[in-house]
């Protein structure tokens, strides 16, 4: 099959959630300049730069009436936002805050989730997330009905369960990625042995 995405505009969510997998899930908490938080989770989410300077990228779609979703005016207004690593035990309330609700509503506690509060920044981080970056607003990019937010990471919370030896371990992360519609994946780890190194 070969598909134009000219010609498939109103598919292409599902074809590019179906084709692009898994994908880490940004699961950013955000706080508004009234002191409201939110807490919603972007499939379309990546690391960008790995140093001098650390960046990721989330990107939003507007709502119908062309409107910021309330995470993407929170970092607009405030210039912060955490992200947060969702792991199977997490994936159900994670879940849940991607539900559509009334603008302003406080997702935490929608989902039943406690809170901490970031070290560098004025956001609220999901307390069990065994990993969490805090984030300030390093650039923005719009396309389409889209806006790209880009984050400079300022600090990283990483629980020492997940740790060997001082490091990371992947083995020991359950992270969970987005795949399309209702379905998500588990890290199932498996090494490839480099002999041409």
């Amino acid at each position: 099959m070969d598909i134009d995405p000219a010609q498939a505009v109103d598919d292409m969510y599902r074809l590019l959630t179906s084709l692009i997998i898994p994908r880490p899930i940004g699961w950013v908490s955000t706080r508004s300049a009234d002191g409201i938080d939110n807490l919603a989770p972007y499939s379309f989410y990546m690391g960008v730069i790995e140093a001098e300077p650390p960046v990721v990228m989330y990107s939003t779609e507007h709502r119908a009436d062309g409107t910021l979703k309330d995470s993407a005016r929170n970092v607009l207004e405030t210039e912060a936002f955490g992200l947060n690593l969702v792991t199977a035990d997490l994936v159900e309330q994670m879940d849940r805050s991607s539900e559509s609700v009334h603008p302003g509503t406080d997702e935490f506690d929608v989902v039943g989730l406690e809170r901490r509060e970031a070290t560098t920044i004025d956001v609220p981080l999901v307390a069990a997330a065994k990993a969490t970056m805090e984030c300030t607003l390093y650039d923005t990019m719009d396309i389409g009905d889209h806006t790209v937010i880009f984050g400079h990471i300022e600090l990283i919370h990483v629980d020492d369960g997940l740790l060997t030896d001082g490091k990371i371990d992947v083995e020991k992360i359950d992270a969970v990625g987005r795949l399309t519609g209702s379905y998500y994946a588990r890290l199932d780890p498996f090494k490839v042995e480099r002999e041409w190194q």
